[in-house]
């Protein structure tokens, strides 16, 4: 294993001091630590990794010094057009460290979304003519040959980290005082549900508790879009699904999520049938890959999503009040829930036992039927 303390400070000791990107559950050690032990301006946590590539760029022109990039290998579509477009050699020729968590290698389990990113992600480096070294325990080697090569050829390389390579690094977490967790306020959404209705949930833990909330009460799971991957695109996939259908669509949304693709929320209101209701289920951190804070609690979400052309955005800190809400959200024009919730989710919480293609062909029965 890699003393993740140590990595970060030989990384200091190379002048790589400048992070940006987006939390991911294999460096989440590395991201406690780069948090704990940065500035807020020398570790920007960034709505999608493109951003990152972007702010590392604009850093590398001002400073002359290297930015560090980090994100998932599911990270590397948004990465794709800065990379190609802004930093490669044939453009402005920006040197950074890419580092990169790499879900679904081959040979090692995970979870289905993270398969076939996980076969293409030295690939797809490659096709983009970036270099790709994978990290080991001699990390100073690795760093050192990552500094020479951006320095010496201005342009990216990319730093491949494998499941369990980071020891362990206790941080504080970010914390609030509201009161229900997320489970609990999916409960009662679904409880204010009715057979009809369908349910289009955003990736990681939202999506694994309301499946187990209808392994819970015995219900099929046909209702429900568990949407497993595509961080950032719920809302969009929801409101596809309303435009093709006079059913109920309602999306649950993280702040993590609303806030990578937010510019979907500039267009949801301009084509929006009645049918679309949406929720945002808002703590304020990355919960599922670490609990690294998001912004979400720093922008007035209501005042942002009414100026964008929603009629009404309620918001909900309680069970009592999401009851009243939801019934006020099933009627009438364009409406959104914006629900406060505490951190934290169960030890046991487990994952989805269906694949995600039994889950689309299962939806889509129901919506016929």
């Amino acid at each position: 294993m890699v003393d993740t303390e140590k990595f970060y400070d030989y990384l200091i000791t190379k002048n790589l001091d400048f992070f940006a990107g987006v939390p991911d559950s294999l460096l989440k050690n590395l991201c406690s630590c780069i948090k704990e032990k940065s500035d807020k301006t020398h570790n920007i946590i960034t709505s999608n990794e493109g951003n990152a590539v972007a702010l590392a760029s604009g850093y590398h022109i001002s400073s002359g010094k290297y930015g560090v990039v980090y994100m998932q290998n599911s990270g590397i579509g948004n990465a794709v057009n800065p990379l190609l477009s802004l930093a490669d050699e044939e453009v402005y020729s920006i040197p950074m460290l890419l580092i990169v968590g790499w879900r679904g290698e081959p040979g090692i389990k995970d979870e289905p979304q993270h398969i076939k990113q996980g076969k293409v992600t030295i690939e797809l480096f490659e096709t983009m003519g970036i270099e790709c070294v994978i990290l080991d325990e001699n990390y100073q080697e690795k760093i050192d040959y990552c500094y020479k090569y951006i320095s010496s050829n201005n342009k990216p390389i990319a730093l491949i980290v494998k499941k369990g390579l980071f020891t362990e690094y206790k941080s504080s977490k970010p914390i609030n005082n509201y009161l229900i967790t997320r489970e609990e306020a999916l409960e009662t959404i679904v409880d204010c549900l009715n057979e009809n209705d369908f349910i289009v949930s955003t990736t990681g833990k939202t999506s694994r508790e309301l499946f187990e909330i209808r392994e819970k009460r015995k219900e099929k799971h046909s209702n429900d879009f568990l949407t497993v991957g595509s961080m950032g695109h719920t809302s969009s996939i929801a409101l596809g699904m309303s435009i093709g259908s006079e059913n109920n669509i309602y999306c649950i949304d993280g702040d993590g999520s609303f806030i990578m693709h937010m510019g979907s929320f500039a267009i949801i209101p301009t084509v929006a049938k009645q049918n679309f209701k949406y929720i945002l289920i808002n703590n304020g951190a990355h919960e599922s890959v670490g609990g690294q804070p998001t912004v979400a609690f720093n922008i007035d979400i209501q005042k942002m999503l009414l100026s964008l052309g929603f009629k009404n955005v309620y918001i909900a800190k309680t069970n009592e009040e999401i009851k009243k809400y939801m019934n006020n959200l099933k009627n009438g024009e364009l409406q959104a829930l914006v629900i406060y919730t505490k951190l934290g989710s169960r030890d046991n919480l487990g994952r989805p036992t269906i694949s995600p293609i039994e889950n689309k062909k299962a939806m889509m029965e129901k919506f016929r039927n």
